[in-house]
């Protein structure tokens, strides 16, 4: 495809950040935006990889935790409404509740309706995206589940934990999110530079890695 038509069907804004990169060159902006295509199109298959096995993981140490296959639909009226997840605002003083959980789960639960599908927590967990699991390792909740979404890192390096973990798990997230909406991420600034992408699949390695030393061998 023509640079023109590129620009015509992708906007002028999105499209003139690789031509300010490439010295106003039509040509070479044509094939840095395609070369970002296929570096976004290659970070697919390990990213799904990553999310299927970390969230099938915690729903087994969660489902021997509650002692129960259903948590994700049960802990509605469980964890994910704790007293402890009320806060206030110093400014305004107004009580609100953090019920990011129980509302994805809720959200879910209508999709499915929606679509004439029976409930279950399959289903449901399947839903989820890659920022409910990583919500389970920021403070609050993880504090609620005596820490036992760690359980699934059976090789976590000396002085790792919740932290080092959540700190990955956010970096993917966001990145992850750059990738499904075909963004750059070719550039710092205006300059062309790989460096945060070679780091982010660093921490999907080290997620992987630290969940099970096998699993890399799958990508």
């Amino acid at each position: 495809m023509k640079f023109q038509k590129i620009r015509q069907y992708f906007s002028a804004p999105r499209i003139n950040r690789y031509l300010q990169a490439t010295g106003n060159s039509q040509t070479r902006a044509n094939k840095l935006y395609k070369a970002n295509l296929k570096i976004l199109q290659s970070f697919h298959p390990i990213i799904g990889i990553m999310e299927v096995v970390l969230r099938n993981r915690i729903n087994d140490v969660l489902s021997a935790h509650f002692t129960d296959p259903d948590w994700i639909i049960n802990q509605k009226n469980g964890f994910m409404i704790h007293a402890s997840l009320r806060f206030t605002y110093k400014k305004t003083g107004a009580v609100r509740t953090n019920s990011y959980l129980k509302s994805e789960v809720e959200k879910a639960e209508r999709r499915l309706r929606k679509a004439g599908l029976v409930i279950t927590s399959g289903k449901i967990i399947a839903e989820q995206t890659l920022g409910f699991w990583t919500d389970l390792f920021e403070l609050h909740h993880y504090r609620l589940l005596l820490g036992r979404p760690n359980q699934i890192f059976h090789s976590l390096p000396s002085g790792h934990g919740r932290k080092e973990i959540c700190d990955e798990l956010n970096k993917i997230r966001v990145f992850r999110n750059r990738v499904n909406h075909n963004e750059p991420i070719c550039f710092n600034g205006s300059v062309i530079d790989l460096t945060k992408a070679k780091n982010v699949y660093q921490s999907i390695c080290n997620i992987l890695n630290w969940i099970d030393t096998d699993l890399l061998r799958l990508h």
